[in-house]
């Protein structure tokens, strides 16, 4: 056995990786690939936010690669066709590859696995790559999943993880296997101003960082809006450059309340991981229909791009929705809030809400981003699938002197304290026309439509 392919996908890192560790330990020289893969670009996901972090990933992988001898290659085109493209130049035996759990990436593995087959090259997928407990590795006596958290969680955390993997010291890889130059954020239009930087240098320092100053406090912080106490390591999760097996290590190494908080963050991404593998139509289709004849562009075009635009009169909710256009991200919070804005208050489909999100999140992911917009729509695993968030009461609770909302929403920089929140309060009836609109609806008035949707069925 002579050379291997390790596929990268969303693995983007050298530390803790079973496929390069298992490739390096099989085969004298390996082939580091990743495919631009043509599907992905024409279903939507590869936007400017993601392209372009994937870009800094990508360079930061080729430079890591360099430093120990070897390089990254770089196609682009179908997946498959381009995997053993590189298989045949390079005259590997063997390609590894990591699980994942979207109906694509299973969809893929098939379709990879018949065709090197064909060619004589065996394929391995290896688990707990991308996950820190892989779909299927905890299921219930009744289910091939958990539809509820409260007990994968108990069956989760009592579940052992793999022990963390090293980088490699060498990487040797064979000549004559050609690359594309590696993708830049140069050229890259409509990214949001203040995007972080990718790649997995900047992911362990930010995670090292984190585990020092940051994860003590985040039980007590994690939902403090203005405090952005959370850790932003969503979209190095996302596209690998940190390992989910090293995270929870690491976090629970660290102990106390705020770590173990955070582990439980980890595990809710599993959650959803799992749910998807098992019910991959739940990526657009209802997990659990209420049946639901919600306002869609058509009916609701106005009301939703005022709630595209942070100009729906309810400042928390502009101030998170200006956020997400600036910076790719959301603080968590703000999207509990935003989405039951728009499917509880304004009752819009949520699946519009959650193409806008994967349109703009850096961090969009198929399984966190469907699914936590179904549990707040309640057409999934929630088990309260009517509680509506009320953005004012919320307000209050996690912004209390109005320092999230200022920072986000100017035309409210001067008005002080909690008032910021009620901000029609403070208006005369002969003043001229503000700058900050008035609330698109009545509070009362969104929640007694929901109500009655509801109730029809």
């Amino acid at each position: 056995m002579n050379v291997s392919v390790v596929l990268f996908t969303s693995d983007l890192r050298l530390h803790d990786h079973p496929p390069l560790r298992a490739a390096l330990q099989g085969s004298r020289q390996v082939v580091p690939l990743f495919v631009r893969d043509r599907a992905v670009t024409g279903a939507g996901f590869a936007v400017p936010n993601r392209l372009a972090f994937l870009a800094d990933c990508l360079r930061d992988l080729d430079a890591g690669l360099r430093e120990r001898g070897g390089r990254l290659v770089v196609r682009s085109g179908d997946v498959v066709e381009e995997v053993c493209r590189v298989a045949a130049e390079a005259d590997a035996d063997e390609v590894h590859l990591a699980a994942d759990a979207s109906a694509y990436a299973q969809r893929r593995e098939a379709r990879l696995r018949r065709a090197l087959e064909a060619e004589g090259v065996r394929l391995h997928v290896h688990d707990t790559v991308t996950s820190a407990v892989d779909p299927g590795a905890v299921s219930p006596a009744s289910s091939d999943h958990f539809a509820v958290f409260t007990p994968y969680f108990g069956h989760w955390s009592r579940r052992g993880l793999r022990e963390v993997l090293g980088a490699p010291r060498k990487v040797d890889v064979p000549d004559g296997v050609g690359s594309e130059d590696l993708p830049a954020r140069r050229g890259l239009a409509g990214l949001s101003p203040d995007l972080a930087a990718g790649g997995e240098t900047e992911g362990r320092g930010r995670l090292t960082a984190w585990l020092r100053s940051g994860v003590a406090a985040y039980e007590d912080r994690h939902d403090d809006l203005a405090g952005d106490a959370t850790s932003r390591l969503s979209p190095h999760l996302h596209f690998g450059t940190l390992s989910p097996v090293e995270l929870v290590h690491r976090a629970r190494a660290a102990g106390g309340p705020g770590a173990e908080a955070f582990v439980r963050q980890v595990a809710w991404r599993d959650f959803h991981r799992q749910v998807l593998a098992a019910r991959p139509e739940a990526a657009s289709a209802d997990y659990r229909t209420k049946h639901d004849r919600w306002r869609t562009e058509r009916t609701a075009g106005e009301d939703i791009e005022a709630w595209r635009e942070g100009r729906t009169g309810y400042p928390v909710v502009d101030a998170a929705m200006r956020q997400l256009r600036q910076e790719g991200w959301m603080h968590n919070r703000g999207r509990l809030l935003t989405a039951s804005f728009l499917t509880k208050t304004l009752y819009v489909d949520w699946r519009v809400g959650a193409r806008h999100f994967l349109d703009l999140l850096v961090d969009g992911d198929v399984a966190n981003n469907q699914l936590n917009w179904q549990w707040m729509a309640g057409t999934g695993t929630d088990s309260r699938p009517n509680r509506v968030l009320n953005p004012v009461t919320q307000a209050k609770r996690y912004d209390p002197d109005g320092a999230y909302v200022r920072r986000w929403v100017p035309e409210l920089a001067e008005v002080e304290g909690s008032a910021v929140h009620e901000p029609w309060k403070l208006r005369k009836p002969d003043d001229p026309a503000p700058d900050y609109p008035d609330p698109l609806i009545e509070l009362s008035d969104g929640l007694a439509r929901f109500r009655r949707a509801r109730e029809r069925d």
